[in-house]
């Protein structure tokens, strides 16, 4: 089944690249008298223009020194403040109402698509496991404009053999990898079929089974693969040895913190440095996996430690929420429990510059001449309370608005 499901894929990734991505000119637009944060280090710029035109952004700087021109649609953002778009890197298209995306009415998907997504800021997100005949018809109409949405790259899962994890439906067949050589050829089958990346399950939960890990060789196989293409690999670590058979097979992205580990060891932390290896937290997640408030606020705890001490250890963060596997669409707890860790320049940071330079996304992470329009405009200062990061007035994704407050 898993076969034919990555075979339809790739017939829908060629298919639907033969239609031309909506090239319809938008008119210009700008920004005016808005607090502006340039980049999350960077003082802010009161009384800012942003003028945008064609998907970049044409002009940055106090409204005294920009000329803005004529039949420029204006959105006066006095008492606001902009950042660049945000990403969010790790989410999952999986939610029942991403079902039949390719014929599904376009605006019940722009509502939850809204819901999930862009009323939070999210211009750019990563899908770390969908189905990719779904996801990518999703991304195709996203990119012709008919639902406004973020920007999306989808990554392939592999497992390992007999992994199956007891909360994905036992029905559920999924591409389980025995020996390097399958791993290998399933790299190449998704990314063939036009994905952006490989998410591999370095460690299956069993429940009140041991967990399976997977054997570093045949990380290190699909790892060839995607680097070979230069294509990020993320892994899904869920003990010490899951975490460890990443690190040696080198995968680039810990998909999560694991809080049920004692915590990072000098010499992961060393590994993790030298590799230059990011993480994405999603302590919001660990909220959700028991009913025993104790356990919980353990793991949440023990989360929050790893990712202080990743950080402390000079490591890239990258924001990611899971959502879409959990139903948390706000993210004010994952910056709640964040900032336990981290202040907001670096929660900031985990949003726009990090995976931006991360990613190699040159064009994206800051607000600046030549720059991706990719912006949002908050409703109260982010500095002031990270709360106010999910204030959202607007979110403008290539110099189009794909959310208003209203």
């Amino acid at each position: 089944m898993i076969h034919q499901l990555r075979s339809v894929a790739i017939f829908l990734f060629f298919l639907l690249g033969a239609f031309p991505i909506n090239a319809q000119k938008e008119p210009p637009l700008a920004l005016v008298g808005g607090t502006l944060f340039v980049s999350p280090d960077a003082p802010p710029m009161h009384d800012a223009v942003i003028v945008i035109s064609e998907g970049r952004i044409k002009a940055v700087g106090r409204a005294a020194d920009v000329g803005v021109p004529p039949k420029t649609r204006l959105i006066y953002c006095t008492g606001k403040y902009i950042l660049a778009g945000f990403w969010n890197t790790h989410v999952h298209f999986t939610d029942a109402a991403w079902n039949n995306a390719a014929i599904a009415p376009a605006d019940g998907l722009e509502r939850h698509m809204q819901e999930m997504l862009t009323r939070w800021g999210f211009t750019t997100v990563w899908d770390l496991g969908s189905f990719p005949a779904n996801s990518l018809a999703l991304r195709q109409r996203v990119e012709s404009g008919e639902i406004p949405g973020p920007r999306i790259l989808l990554a392939g899962d592999i497992f390992p053999k007999n992994g199956h994890p007891v909360y994905l439906p036992p029905e559920m067949q999924l591409p389980e990898a025995a020996t390097p050589d399958e791993a290998g050829q399933m790299a190449r089958d998704d990314l063939k079929m036009g994905l952006d990346g490989i998410k591999l399950f370095t460690g299956a939960f069993m429940g009140n089974k041991p967990v399976i890990n997977m054997d570093t060789a045949i990380v290190k196989a699909a790892v060839d693969v995607a680097h070979a293409q230069g294509k990020p690999v993320f892994a899904h670590p869920q003990n010490a040895v899951g975490v460890d058979n990443a690190i040696a097979g080198g995968v680039d992205i810990l998909a999560h913190t694991i809080p049920s580990a004692p915590g990072y060891t000098a010499e992961e932390l060393a590994r993790f440095k030298a590799q230059n290896t990011a993480l994405i937290p999603t302590l919001s997640l660990w909220t959700t996996v028991n009913s025993d408030s104790k356990v919980t606020d353990h793991l949440v705890q023990s989360g929050v430690d790893e990712l202080k001490a990743f950080s402390s250890n000079g490591g890239t963060i990258l924001f990611g929420t899971d959502t879409g596997f959990t139903n948390i669409y706000d993210p004010s707890l994952e910056y709640e429990l964040m900032h336990r860790a981290l202040n907001a320049r670096e929660i900031l940071a985990s949003l726009t510059a990090n995976p931006a330079a991360y990613f190699h996304a040159s064009k994206q992470g800051r607000v600046a001449k030549g720059m991706d329009a990719d912006l949002v405009v908050l409703d109260a200062d982010p500095f002031g309370n990270i709360q106010n990061l999910t204030r959202v007035a607007y979110t403008i994704r290539a110099g189009k608005i794909i959310y208003q407050k209203h």
